[in-house]
């Protein structure tokens, strides 16, 4: 039965690092719009406990597997075997990622930098590359259609003092969807980039601890929503990236930041 203007049955989505956080955000939207979801992330516990989520959401069909996007190997062999379950993919979140760890570009070490971009730069163009590639198979085989989907950050657009292995992998990830635009449309594949503002999630420690107290009171004030965000405020953006109500929007970069960009 279909679900309404963002309805996602019948659709394959595939969300990296899906198993909590923004990740499963995008995951849980889809899921009440009915769409069948495949989780790639390294923790077969959250693995568990996030297949159930998706599951009471509503989700069609859900499968999770243990997928290391850090290599190239991994997600080929990952591709191959969600293709065996589920014989199609209509759409990816490559939502994988770390958060940074340093405050000054002098503190930074050269292997860290180098670290840090096998999963949040190469992991993610892989994974964008090999979504592409079957979904232009499916095209070609008479099924044009399809969504990849970056998740970025608000330092796409400004500057991070001491945060360039973060800011550079995602700036870089959204120069990639750009280009994915550009070239998927001819097989009505459309790329995007969702940006989220400040969201605590579990990877920010207790919710009521001192540190994630102190951003919610550094930002909230400063956001005309009034507010920071949370997973949830995922869920419609991943729904209608999914469904067919995005299909005329590609190469566009969607802030979610209760409007923290525009303050005066």
């Amino acid at each position: 039965m279909a679900n309404g203007l963002f309805d996602c049955t019948g659709k394959v989505t595939m969300v990296t690092g899906g198993n909590g956080g923004i990740g499963l955000g995008f995951a849980i939207g889809v899921a009440k719009m009915g769409g069948d979801v495949a989780i790639w992330a390294r923790n077969a516990e959250k693995n568990a406990a996030a297949k159930n989520q998706l599951l009471e959401a509503g989700a069609g069909r859900v499968e999770t597997y243990q997928v290391d996007v850090g290599t190239e190997d991994a997600i080929l062999a990952g591709f191959d075997t969600l293709m065996a379950d589920f014989g199609r993919i209509d759409c990816v979140f490559a939502n994988s990622g770390a958060s940074p760890r340093y405050d000054s570009v002098f503190d930074m070490p050269t292997e860290h930098w180098h670290e840090f971009q096998k999963v949040a730069l190469h992991g993610a163009f892989f994974t964008l590359r090999e979504a592409a590639r079957h979904m232009k198979t499916r095209a070609e085989a008479g099924e044009p259609g399809g969504s990849l989907v970056a998740c970025g950050s608000l330092s796409l657009f400004q500057g991070l003092a001491g945060k360039m292995e973060y800011a550079a992998s995602k700036s870089a990830v959204a120069a990639v969807i750009r280009c994915l635009a550009a070239e998927m449309g001819q097989f009505k594949v459309r790329a995007n980039v969702v940006a989220p503002g400040l969201i605590i999630t579990p990877m920010m420690g207790d919710p009521e601890g001192p540190a994630v107290k102190y951003l919610e009171g550094l930002y909230s004030p400063v956001t005309p929503m009034k507010r920071v965000g949370y997973p949830e405020d995922f869920e419609g953006i991943g729904a209608f990236l999914c469904s067919d109500a995005s299909a005329f929007i590609t190469g566009e970069t969607i802030k979610v930041d209760g409007g923290y960009m525009i303050r005066g």
